[in-house]
């Protein structure tokens, strides 16, 4: 791949390129079956989440007791409203993390970490994110995308035994990727790694570090120039975060999480030895990629966590609270926003300890389900939190210390608004989220016919997608003409005073009908279909959707089974599927009927300065500076605000 470069420092790529880029990190093969991916074909396959799998008895045992620790910690040692109020994490809160052996939940007993499974490491971040957003954020980044993962999966033994035991019990982590001018475009990455001798000479800066203030160890992501012997290209290290050269320029501020510990990172001639490369050289992205497989997880842990404060605070305010003669819980306009909480809640836990469980099984590919529990996580859990500020009234916009100033209860919904409000943004943005989950659900499509589509292939390798194309249409599209949810007596196991049954019929065919939409709209946009983000957004909905019923139903039938709250679980999934469907139906009815044309008209008139005219009126109170801050390598010129907490 060629880079142009208008200045020496940051690379200038094609859009072809950068799309080259991504997909050369993508997992390429799909060794193991995957629900949702056979969902978003047209292929129902409940027999690969129903039974719904079970954790092993010692695990479970492990992890309560770890979970009834961190209980009395959250509840006798971290005050919210401190952090909050100061903008840090106590050092002595941190320190007490660390005793308990919280910055190892997900590291193997060998290298002296608690080795829990990923249900109790996710049950855990729901519990300290519900005490504070800001300490789960900090476990989260620590060991979901930091050091901890990437070398569990990519690590040499070398590695893991210098590295692991730092990391399960003292040393903080932090994973370096972002850049002030590259976000999730990586393929303008400018960051550098020069080999020199048996190192890496590191120059560049890295934007929005979270644990980077406070951060021990470092996973970098930096491109390595090709030469003789260097394959190249943009490569993972670990990098220890107190190295000469290395300097935190700043910590950011933000509208939530105002604990968190996250800056602006820069690295000038700082030497990494060889040893520490992750993986290849050229491997970083697919690394990083990979990690967040099961990384993702944590984030849609966390707001299932934020989902069931939100249910407690409504449930108690609007039994507290009455309007004309009755409590507003039982006026219809607030019952139904309490409706959705209980319900939403309830479909959210489902998605990610079924997910969860089928990571620690690892019997499934679960890169779908991941991204889709990450994106449907981060979507709900912020209009869980706008519901429960709506229906708190005036008290929702005011914050917990004023509350408590007066004489009232201090509930946070305000912050708990603010804090949510990064998930959609972390970890890939909800719009990067719909085009990487898009890209995987026609990837079977693509696999068959798309070098129809590439404009760079011959008439031969055309001639030859088409005589593929046409075996696997001939067999796959009469399969989408009929099926079990077209049967009244399908899924009967699912009828238990309450009746599932009907919603998972409603799964099948709509994902049949979710299947012809998209092999419709390939042969209507072709080339073109990668353009067509809002449709590829509402496909990547419906599938999201459909996956939370699904999960709903069969984690209802789980705790029927197991006698534990079985009838009113079959009642909340059944209020669930009824809202999802509706949603669901609404989603389908746009995929068609739509504004997208116009609106790409409306955007032309607005960059073109058309309407510049409407923005009259106004005065702009932003401050001075350039849009997008200078990140060319060199010295640092400013204090370095690391803090390493010991």
């Amino acid at each position: 791949m060629s880079f142009l470069s208008a200045t020496p420092h940051r690379p200038t790529v094609t859009e072809r390129e950068a799309r080259q880029v991504a997909e050369a990190a993508r997992e390429q093969d799909w060794r193991k079956p995957s629900f949702a991916k056979e969902l978003f074909l047209g292929r129902f396959r409940l027999d690969l989440i129903h039974p719904h799998p079970l954790p092993p008895d010692e695990a479970v045992q492990r992890g309560e007791e770890f979970l009834a620790k961190l209980r009395d910690f959250c509840e006798t040692k971290i005050d919210s409203a401190r952090i909050e109020r100061e903008a840090r994490i106590p050092d002595e809160v941190v320190d007490g993390l660390k005793e308990l052996g919280a910055l190892g939940m997900k590291i193997d007993t060998k290298y002296g970490g608690l080795g829990l499974t990923q249900v109790y490491y996710n049950k855990a971040l729901a519990l300290v994110g519900s005490a504070s957003p800001a300490i789960g954020a900090l476990l989260s980044a620590h060991q979901s995308i930091g050091v901890p993962q990437p070398l569990k999966i990519f690590g040499t033994k070398e590695q893991k035994d210098t590295f692991l035991p730092r990391c399960a019990r003292t040393d903080i982590s932090a994973f370096l990727l972002t850049e002030p001018d590259v976000g999730s475009d990586p393929a303008r990455l400018a960051t550098s790694a020069v080999p020199d001798g048996d190192d890496y000479v590191l120059d560049g800066v890295k934007l929005w570090t979270t644990n980077g203030v406070v951060a021990d160890l470092l996973v970098v992501m930096a491109r390595v120039p090709k030469s003789e012997g260097h394959k190249g290209g943009i490569t993972a290290f670990v990098v220890e975060a107190g190295s000469d050269g290395i300097t935190v320029e700043h910590r950011n501020a933000f509208m939530g999480l105002r604990g968190l510990e996250n800056g602006v990172t820069r690295f000038h001639q700082v030497r990494v030895p060889a040893a520490n490369r992750i993986g290849p050289e050229g491997a970083g992205l697919k690394i990083a990629l990979t990690t967040l497989n099961t990384g993702r997880l944590s984030l849609p842990a966390m707001c299932v966590g934020a989902g069931k404060w939100c249910l407690k605070i409504a449930r108690e305010w609007s039994a507290a609270r009455e309007q004309w003669g009755k409590p507003v819980a039982f006026h219809e306009a607030v019952g139904a926003k309490i409706s959705f909480i209980a319900a939403t809640t309830f479909a959210l836990e489902a998605v990610v300890d079924l997910s969860s469980q089928m990571a620690d099984e690892d019997r499934n590919d679960i890169r779908i389900e991941a991204a889709l529990a990450k994106l449907y996580g981060s979507e709900m859990a912020c209009l869980m939190a706008d519901e429960l500020v709506q229906i708190r009234g005036g008290r929702g916009f005011e914050t917990a210390a004023s509350l408590k100033a007066r004489g009232e209860r201090a509930v946070p919904a305000e912050q708990i608004l603010r804090d949510l409000r990064i998930n959609r943004i972390f970890e890939g943005s909800t719009e990067i989220m719909h085009l990487l989950i898009a890209r995987e659900a026609v990837d079977a499509h693509l696999s068959v016919a798309g070098d129809l589509i590439d404009p760079d292939k011959s008439l031969s390798d055309k001639a030859r997608a088409g005589a593929n194309a046409g075996v696997f249409y001939a067999k796959w599209l009469p399969k989408l003409v009929a099926g079990p949810g077209q049967l009244p007596r399908s899924y009967g196991e699912f009828q238990h005073g309450v009746d599932l049954s009907p919603h998972l019929r409603y799964v099948e065919r709509s994902s049949r009908k979710l299947a012809r939409s998209t092999f419709y709209a390939m042969s209507r946009w072709q080339g073109r279909m990668e353009t067509k983000q809002g449709f590829l957004g509402r496909i990547v909905d419906i599938g999201a959707e459909l996956f939370a019923m699904s999960a709903a139903c069969v984690r209802a039938e789980l705790l029927r089974s197991e006698g534990e709250h079985g009838r009113e679980a079959y009642q909340l999934a059944d209020a669930f599927c009824r809202q999802s469907r509706i949603r669901v139906d609404e989603l389908f009815g746009r995929l068609w009927t739509n504004t997208d044309e116009l609106d790409r008209r409306v955007v032309k008139g607005v960059m073109s300065g058309t309407y510049t005219w409407l923005e009259e009126g106004v005065v702009d109170p932003s401050g001075d500076g350039p849009w997008i801050a200078d990140a060319t390598p060199g010295p640092a010129q400013r204090e370095n605000v690391r803090r390493p907490i010991r």
